[in-house]
Formats: C-alpha cells, structure tokens, sequence
C-alpha cells in the first residue's frame, strides 16, 4: 500500500464541516490563507516531528530518561514541556531486535499531536487501518520496512484515551553521538513505526554533500 496515493473514499462528515467552515472564514476574509497554510505546515512538518525526535533521541542517550519514558511516557514528556491537545496519554513502546512496534488508530485518527504533528493522509485512511491490524508485514513492506520473519509484529490501537509512540532501534554506529545529532535520524514515520531511524551513513552523506 504506497503511502503517497491519493483515496477515493469519500471525506466524513466531519471533514467536510471543517472544510466548509474554512471556506467560508477565507470567503468572509475572517482568516488571511497564508497565515492559514503556515499554520498547518508548522503542525505538519516542523513542531510536531521535531519534538517526537527529541524525545527519541533523548531516550537514545539518555538511560534513565529511557527507562522513566517506558514507564510514564506522559510524565516524561511532560517535563520536557512537550503536553497538550491530543497528547494527555501516551504511552512509548520501544522497537528491540524480536519485536516491531506499528501504531494505527482503527477507528478515526487518535494521534499524538504535541510530539508527531498533525497525522498524515495515509494515517487516516481506510486502507491503513484495516490493513495494519490484518497484514502488517505487507504494510510495512510497502513503506520500504523489510524485517526479518523472526522480528514479531505488536500493532496498537490509539484511542482519545491512549496514543502511542514508537521508540525505534538506536541505529547501530550512533552510540556517542549526541542529541542534537541523533534527531536528524528520527522520521515521523519511524516513530509510528511504518519505517526504522535512518541509518548513520545517511547522516554522513548529507554532512558530505553540504
């Protein structure tokens, strides 16, 4: 299931009450679209992904930061300062070399806003959350995750009560790197778990062509 297709179901009911509100903010000029786009862009792209890499890579470095996120992930961040809307509950699930975590929402779109920003269109469609519960391997597969058939599969199911958040592998190489570095290996999708961190060599590549 590629992740950058368009579907053809047709919008909830919901989206297309916001999406009638909007237009008719923009027709009214009660909201300038830039600002608007920008808005969303930041949620998307910048705030969000970059806090969740924090997070991870902070985990990665940190042992006793690791060890209070898996018990209280929503404690733990919190003290970095990362909380509010859609993100009260969370709990982390660590990626280790007999197990992948995956994270879907099978019945709407319950995603941890504050660390991961608004959840992709993939995320929320229908294809996705049936088929991340029923053949997750295929899934993963189709995102470019190739796992060894003795890695296991633990999918989780958010809820408006819990969201979770994947802690990938630290990739191999990067044990005395520091955070500020360490981030820059962390996607949002690895920490839904569809994709691993990116290797240390991908890193040195992009320091080599800058």
């Amino acid at each position: 299931m590629p992740h950058d297709h368009d579907h053809t179901e047709p919008p909830s009911d919901l989206e297309l009450r916001v999406k009638a509100l909007e237009s008719l903010l923009l027709e009214k000029g009660l909201v300038n679209p830039d600002a608007l786009n920008a808005i969303i862009e930041t949620y998307e792209h910048k705030v969000g992904p970059k806090n969740g890499a924090h997070v991870v890579a902070k985990a990665w470095s940190d042992p006793d930061f690791k060890q209070a996120l898996l018990t209280d992930a929503t404690s733990a961040v919190a003290d970095l300062g990362y909380m509010g809307r859609q993100g009260e509950h969370l709990t982390v699930v660590e990626n280790i070399p007999s197990v992948h975590n995956l994270v879907v929402c099978t019945l709407c779109s319950c995603y941890p806003w504050t660390l991961l920003g608004l959840p992709p269109v993939w995320y929320k469609s229908a294809p996705y959350r049936a088929r991340a519960v029923s053949e997750p391997r295929s899934v993963l597969a189709e995102f470019g995750t190739e796992l060894p058939e003795s890695t296991g599969i633990q999918v989780w199911d958010s809820t408006s009560e819990m969201r979770y958040l994947v802690l990938p592998m630290q990739p191999a190489g990067t044990e005395d790197w520091g955070e500020a570095r360490l981030q820059a290996l962390v996607s949002r999708n690895s920490m839904v778990g569809v994709e691993l961190a990116k290797p240390a060599s991908t890193l040195a590549q992009r320091d080599a062509e800058s």
